[in-house]
């Protein structure tokens, strides 16, 4: 008998105590006062997120009207792992400085502009900087140290009209702007905020680097949409480097040159 490569499943289950026990560990609030029948609610709710058996292991009172609570259960649901899309990757080069430099100066003969800022009431630099500041991320250095890059970092809570205005009278080829604060989705709402602002300030623009900056954004919440979806060029998650981020803009901004 054939067995076909398409009928092959590698099913997988959570791993807790031993391999393959299914077993999970899950935190959530519930704006109920703790107790027994807090507890309960917490219970069920695990038993209808496929939880079974499962047990409430701590609650924590959160004022009066709130309870914190981590359940600890078996998953009912099964995954296989062979049918499993691996999601596409980057679809540009990862350039060295030296490669994003040559760049720059071969195709554009000029620094390449970028500003970038936290905007809204987010004040967390620390997704900004990393991208632009000198000392850089995860080994790497930031665009600062980029030699034919010219950054603008704004700093943080920076409004979305003055956002604009700086990056005209920059002329900026891209704007970055990273989005650490997501309660109540501030950072979809800051982002397409921003984007209706350059829409409208750069009302004969085709796309980003035609006639208006790229629009660049980044920050740990932003893989349940895409850039369309908020009317950006790019998004960026969570362990980005400096190196990802220029290499993009060299892609998106001098496409015609070739680093072999």
């Amino acid at each position: 008998m054939t067995i076909s490569v398409d009928t092959i499943k590698q099913i997988i289950r959570p791993y807790g105590d031993t391999t393959g026990d299914a077993m999970v560990q899950v935190s959530f609030t519930l704006p109920v006062p703790q107790g027994p029948r807090a507890d309960a609610a917490a219970l069920q709710l695990a038993g209808k997120m496929g939880l079974d058996p499962v047990s409430v292991v701590h609650t924590k009172a959160m004022g009066p009207d709130f309870t914190f609570f981590i359940v600890y259960g078996k998953a009912t649901h099964l995954i296989d792992y062979a049918s499993i899309v691996v999601p596409e990757g980057r679809e540009y080069p990862l350039l060295t400085p030296n490669q994003v430099n040559l760049a720059i100066k071969t195709v554009l003969a000029r620094k390449l502009v970028v500003v970038g800022a936290c905007i809204g009431t987010d004040a967390h630099t620390v997704g900004i900087d990393a991208i632009l500041n000198v000392k850089g991320f995860a080994g790497e250095k930031g665009l600062e140290y980029y030699r034919e890059i010219e950054v603008h970092n704004l700093g943080a809570q920076v409004e979305v009209d003055e956002l604009v205005a700086r990056a005209k009278g920059a002329n900026a080829d891209a704007v970055l702007v990273s989005q650490v604060v997501t309660q109540k989705s501030a950072h979809l709402h800051n982002t397409k905020q921003m984007a209706a602002a350059f829409a409208d300030a750069y009302p004969t623009s085709v796309t980003g680097g035609l006639g208006r900056p790229l629009l660049v954004v980044g920050g740990p919440r932003f893989d349940t949409v895409t850039p369309s979806d908020l009317g950006v060029d790019r998004i960026f998650g969570k362990g980005t480097t400096p190196g990802e981020v220029a290499s993009y803009l060299v892609a998106a901004l001098i496409p015609t040159w070739n680093p072999a």
